[in-house]
């Protein structure tokens, strides 16, 4: 048996035990660099389960971000979000006959790049003041301790987070500014792309 058939036979299997395991989720394939859970980016709904990274039965630790995700990885690619009733995942790596990795989104970042007359100082910029990179992507924000900013839209302890986001259509930036849906403001220190995606630390200049 080839590789091929035997990676076929093993998503097959997952997608068995995500009907038997697992909940409905619609998977988006982002197109361009805004919005990739728009309605004409949605190509699938299956079934899939997710359990936390290391091993079946281990409890999530607070803040976990990369799981392993049970489904049908014949239908999905890397970078595609999966999105489900109460949360949301995108996928960072799916390599033959190993688990599928995943990573639980806790918000929605949009990236702007400062205009040169903007720069010079962090405390005046604004998620507006320059042109757009990203618009609307799930993405994982955590502190760089290891802890969830929570749901609220009140978080007001500043300091240095974690944000992860899939592979993207651009890059990341050193400066680049970065917004979420609660009002939270971040400029980018470091910007790391990996086989994972984007790996970037933070720092919150605003709430």
């Amino acid at each position: 048996m080839d590789s091929w058939s035997l990676q076929n036979l093993i998503a097959k299997g997952m997608g068995v035990a995500a009907r038997k395991l697992g909940r409905p989720f619609n998977v988006y394939r982002p197109d361009g660099p805004q919005q990739p859970l728009a309605p004409q980016n949605r190509v699938i709904k299956l079934f899939a389960a997710f359990q936390a990274e290391g091993g079946t039965g281990r409890a999530p630790d607070y803040g976990e971000a990369l799981w392993q995700g049970t489904f049908d990885a014949a239908y999905t690619r890397v970078g595609d979000y999966l999105v489900g009733e109460t949360e949301t995942y995108f996928v960072a790596a799916q390599k033959p006959a190993l688990p599928v990795q995943c990573v639980l989104t806790n918000r929605v970042a949009t990236v702007v790049r400062p205009t040169p007359a903007a720069q010079g100082g962090y405390s005046g910029f604004f998620a507006t003041s320059g042109m757009p990179v990203i618009v609307g992507w799930p993405c994982s924000l955590l502190e760089n301790g290891g802890r969830s900013t929570g749901a609220g839209p009140h978080e007001t302890r500043f300091g240095n987070w974690l944000m992860l986001l899939p592979t993207l259509p651009v890059a990341i930036e050193v400066a680049d500014v970065v917004s979420d849906e609660c009002g939270g403001t971040y400029v980018v220190s470091t910007a790391e792309h990996s086989t994972l995606g984007w790996r970037l630390i933070v720092r919150q200049i605003g709430a």
